[in-house]
């Protein structure tokens, strides 16, 4: 069903919880098991823990217009006691979500009857000391904050600073800096709306918070370039810092050069020295240090270079890839089609297509490397251009902050892979 599709997937701090949205506006919440003497295989394995609706379709009276329940993105929040934060969002709506396990219960009230009836003042006789009784583990998600009314356009990020107690939301044309605190109010630190829309060249397509330094963010804009800003500077933060741009190749440019050299996603490495980058061809791996061209450039699939024709004519040009880093910032993973994610090394240079769909992943079986055949002879095991299905696309993937593990979402399924246990 369409409201089953997943939209993102996200892994806590630790790595033991994983979270998916889908566009029905519900969370899933996975939770990883813990290693069982009697089942050593076990720990790796991911099960359900916690399925809530986050978001109901809304209508936008004063302006008739339609508000999705879909989840654009889920971020957790670094956990400070036994119950579990994350923030999740739609178009307009951040919502502060609090996932907590409750397995004892309060019985023997004075004033209530255990089914929960008032007694009667008058026939009560003793005081008595109610008592806490085990009873079966229960997760329990509840809203402590919603954030809303300040976006005008589609929120499309949000991440948690590193001092813990602030975030940012994009939207197309302006970033806001919010205190999870503090719901009525947010900051407005970016706005690229021009004074005559007409004029309107560039939308911001993704924001993110430097990892260690609370002050400085970057921002990626559908012109392929990335702005990174200093809080310190000025309040509003107009004016970058630094700006990330490559030189086209004047030789390479087409019509379709500029759809193709929008940003769709950013992530800093965990070092918070590099950045990374996805457009719709290739992921770039920047130096923070060096603003005039890429460190790393990873040809996704450039074999669709020839075919950007019929991808534009079907939108799936417009189709927004994720991508992100392993724990140890050596190898990054983004997605393609015909349900194709590739993985590359950064020391070795050496990169892998895997592929996620039922036929492949059978428990435990190994995952098989897969090509594409672009043209002349095809041999065996190859997969040519004109057969790939670009209705199975991998937008979204997470990788375990600490091991091998990574999550894929296909369309409606989510496929949980990890490196091979001897």
């Amino acid at each position: 069903a369409e409201a089953d599709i997943i939209s993102t997937v996200e892994f806590n701090y630790s790595g033991d919880l994983l979270a998916t949205g889908d566009k029905g506006g519900r969370v899933v919440i996975f939770q990883r098991e813990q290693e069982n003497k009697s089942r050593p295989l076990s720990r790796g394995e991911y099960n359900v823990y916690s399925t809530f609706q986050s978001h109901e379709p809304e209508f936008d009276y004063l302006k008739s217009l339609e508000i999705e329940e879909k989840i654009n993105k889920i971020r957790w929040l670094p956990q400070q006691n036994a119950a579990h934060f994350l923030l999740s969002t739609n178009d307009k709506t951040i919502k502060l979500w609090k996932i907590s396990e409750r397995d004892k219960r309060a019985e023997g009230y004075n004033l209530k009857d255990e089914d929960g009836r008032l007694r009667d003042p008058f026939r009560i006789t003793a005081l008595r000391v109610p008592i806490l009784k085990p009873m079966d583990l229960m997760v329990e998600a509840s809203p402590r904050r919603i954030f809303a009314n300040a976006h005008t356009y589609h929120i499309n990020s949000i991440s948690v600073n590193s001092d813990h107690e602030t975030y940012l939301s994009a939207d197309d044309l302006r970033i806001n800096l919010w205190h999870l605190e503090i719901t009525d109010r947010s900051f407005n630190i970016v706005d690229i709306k021009p004074a005559n829309m007409e004029e309107l060249t560039e939308v911001i397509t993704a924001a993110e918070f430097h990892p260690h330094h609370c002050n400085v963010f970057v921002y990626s804009s559908s012109k392929g370039t990335i702005r990174l800003c200093d809080m310190r500077s000025s309040a509003l933060c107009d004016r970058h810092s630094k700006f990330f741009e490559e030189p086209e190749d004047p030789s390479s440019r087409s019509f379709f050069s500029e759809i193709i050299s929008s940003i769709s996603d950013v992530k800093f490495s965990h070092s918070g020295r590099y950045m990374m980058t996805r457009d719709y061809l290739s992921v770039k791996v920047w130096d923070l240090n060096m603003e005039n061209r890429p460190v790393e450039t990873y040809q996704v699939h450039e074999y669709l270079r020839s075919k950007l024709c019929s991808l534009y004519e079907n939108d799936c040009i417009f189709d927004k890839f994720e991508c992100c880093w392993n724990g140890s910032d050596s190898a990054i993973m983004t997605g393609s089609y015909n349900n194709f994610f590739r993985m590359f090394d950064r020391n070795t240079r050496r990169d892998i297509t895997l592929e996620a769909s039922r036929e492949s992943s059978k428990p435990r079986a190994i995952l098989k490397p897969r090509k594409v055949c672009t043209g002349g002879k095809r041999k065996k095991d190859e997969i040519s251009v004109d057969s790939l299905d670009f209705n199975k696309k991998i937008l979204h993937t997470a990788w375990h902050p600490m091991e091998n593990i990574i999550a894929v979402a296909a369309t409606n399924n989510l496929y949980i892979f990890q490196d091979k246990i001897n």
